[in-house]
């Protein structure tokens, strides 16, 4: 266990609520429709939750919260780690299989769940022995009726009030050891089964601190929660501003309207997500130039296109592109400008700034490798796998050595991305040696969702791929044989597979072919899938 010492505490970022609460005590930190929270009000709420929380819990213990970007998620980011507890924070579009079999592998005592999302958890109340309590956070917008029958639940409200009856002394927002969990998000893998990436509070401390120093922020920042929260904890951001101590704007859902009226009405200064996020921003009616402040918008998910790039910044949109994984607590890299890309022509400028970029001043270093984990050379051509080190690189997946094991062989982080170096010291991805999809910034397995369509019984073979969206970045394609004598339609195919799965994993689009290419060992061609070469 790390020692607390005059010459050593160890970094969490719970210390940010506590610092900003005291010094900023009165400063707006929670915007969301007409609901106005300060510092001191956010840290007051965290406190009783986390308070109640450990009078539930033991520690530990996970805490899993499905909701869209609303306050109380925000909170969870405090409160859960406060009580001791591990916070599992889903992905709000799972299905109800994926969400049974996240709080089943996860091992979670507690779900908050927000109104809209309870039919999703009806399975899991129903199956799962672990689940001590479910907590519903109610939403003015859901009407009660349609919360389904026989989910036993607590309101939000209900549970917090237990506080009234336990000692009211604050927790202390130390940690004894700064390695400690403090998150597990789960992401998908090759293997088609969810993985929960482990977080420690030294990790989230450095990365958001990353973002601090990268973003800009401070007591003026205005984020806009275009971001899921979910994800990757939303990039670290929900401790990042707070460390700043700016403002939250919560944003239920991302819709071009809603986005340019914050930031018109609110003042949005920083904002992230992925390229569809530009793409929604871009085309809404609503669109115009921002001229009275620095607009400060990070892309990552899938690598923004330089005509994106372009559209945005005549809109006056500073847009910063990053890259990085869940297993890295979201970004890693950064395209840092230079001063010499000013003097280049417009399509050359907007090309660099599409690249992946160097490390962040968090992160140690990323590297492009052979198969041997040498450098490969860096003349923007010769490809390898990108590989990463640092600070804020995973404590590993949870309950799953040989996957860790693996994913740090050789003592680096093995991406599975493949990239190029350039003379600049400037990486760009190129490919993905894993077959992952990466569609409105959230990752998708192929194989998982090939898994799901083979399950039908007239599917003989399946293979999904990821074709360019300009509006999504990617999107999943799946090309399918069928065994003999029989026949399916697309649609058909379409609606076994939304039954299984989330909707955004679902391809809306589906090639019934006579056979999928093959290697002479057996193995499916996808590059040539990818090409379209079976389309038709």
């Amino acid at each position: 266990m790390t020692v607390v010492s005059a010459n050593h505490t160890p970094l969490s970022p719970l210390r940010f609520l506590e610092r900003s609460s005291t010094v900023f005590p009165d400063r707006t930190a929670i915007v969301y429709g007409d609901r106005r929270s300060s510092y001191a009000e956010f840290a007051d709420e965290v406190q009783r939750l986390a308070r109640v929380l450990r009078a539930t819990i033991s520690p530990g213990d996970k805490v899993a919260f499905l909701a869209p970007n609303v306050p109380e998620l925000l909170m969870a980011h405090f409160a859960v780690p406060l009580a001791g507890g591990v916070l599992v924070a889903m992905n709000s579009r799972l299905a109800p299989p994926e969400i049974t079999y996240i709080l089943e592998h996860s091992e979670s005592t507690v779900l908050l769940v927000d109104s809209e999302l309870v039919p999703s958890v009806a399975p899991a109340t129903q199956s799962l022995t672990g689940l001590i309590e479910v907590v519903e956070v109610p939403d003015p917008t859901v009407d009660p009726s349609e919360v389904p029958t026989g989910v036993t639940t607590t309101t939000y409200q209900q549970f917090l009030a237990r506080a009234e009856d336990l000692d009211p002394t604050p927790l202390p927002w130390a940690v004894d050891d700064e390695h400690t969990v403090i998150t597990i998000n789960y992401t998908s893998g090759t293997t088609g089964k969810p993985k929960g990436v482990m977080y420690t509070h030294r990790g989230a401390y450095l990365a958001a601190m990353g973002e601090v120093v990268h973003n800009g922020l401070n007591g003026n920042t205005k984020y806009l929660w275009t971001l899921p929260m979910f994800h990757c904890n939303g990039w670290t951001m929900p401790w990042a501003v707070t460390a700043a101590a700016g403002a939250h704007l919560c944003l239920r859902a991302v819709r071009g309207e809603a986005v340019w009226d914050a930031i018109d009405r609110l003042g949005v200064t920083h904002l992230c997500g992925a390229p569809t996020v530009c793409t929604v921003m871009v085309n809404a009616p609503e669109a115009h130039a921002v001229q009275d402040r620095e607009l400060r918008l990070m892309v990552a998910g899938a690598p923004p296109s330089p005509t994106i790039i372009s559209e945005l910044s005549s809109l006056g949109i500073n847009v910063v592109h990053v890259y990085g994984l869940t297993e890295v607590y979201g970004p890693f890299t950064i395209a840092e400008v230079q001063e010499a890309w000013d003097q280049e022509p417009a399509e050359e400028r907007f090309r660099l700034l599409a690249r992946q970029g160097v490390g962040m001043v968090q992160a140690e270093t990323a590297r492009v490798v052979d198969s041997q984990l040498q450098d490969v050379p860096a003349d923007g051509n010769s490809m390898g796998e990108i590989v990463l080190r640092g600070n804020n690189v995973m404590l590993g997946y949870f309950k799953d050595p040989e996957a860790t094991a693996k994913a740090f062989e050789g003592g680096w982080f093995h991406t599975g991305d493949l990239g190029v170096m350039h003379p600049d010291g400037y990486i760009q991805l190129r490919d993905r040696a894993k077959d992952i999809i990466i569609s409105g910034g959230e990752n998708i397995s192929s194989v998982e969702v090939e898994q799901a369509i083979v399950s039908h019984p007239q599917i003989l073979e399946c293979a999904v791929v990821g074709v360019p969206d300009e509006k999504w970045g990617e999107r999943p394609v799946a090309y399918v044989t069928v065994r003999d004598g029989t026949d399916i339609s697309p649609e058909d195919v379409v609606a076994h597979t939304r039954a299984l799965l989330a909707g955004y994993k679902v391809p809306r689009e589906v090639v019934v072919v006579p056979e999928l290419p093959k290697t002479s060992t057996g193995k499916i061609l996808k590059y040539e899938l990818r090409r379209g070469g079976q389309h038709g």
